[in-house]
């Protein structure tokens, strides 16, 4: 059973050295390009779904807190802080250079 193993192996060697190939001539050929070239698209889309995915998940914590600061301030029976947009420009100011 070992000479045969051994016998094989020896055919394999020769045959391996018969068949000498030049490496400068070696390529992936088209399908190669076209194999790294789908890889390629696809990591760039994976990245961009990526991207997408985190902005979304950031905007939701976002909103949470945002909601969070109002049921506590609410609960506290305060009144959640105006937006400069939101706020009434006919009441009256106060600071510390307005007269009463």
């Amino acid at each position: 059973m070992h000479t045969t193993i051994l016998e094989l192996v020896t055919r394999f060697a020769q045959a391996s050295n018969d068949a000498e190939f030049d490496p400068d001539t070696v390529t992936p050929g088209i399908w190669g390009f076209v194999a790294t070239a789908l890889v390629a698209v696809a990591v760039v889309f994976l990245g961009f779904d990526m991207v997408r995915r985190i902005r979304r998940t950031n905007y939701k914590a976002e909103i949470n807190e945002k909601l969070q600061a109002e049921l506590a301030a609410r609960d506290a029976g305060e009144q959640p802080a105006a937006t400069d947009a939101s706020a009434d420009p006919d009441a009256p100011a106060s600071g510390p250079d307005t007269k009463p």
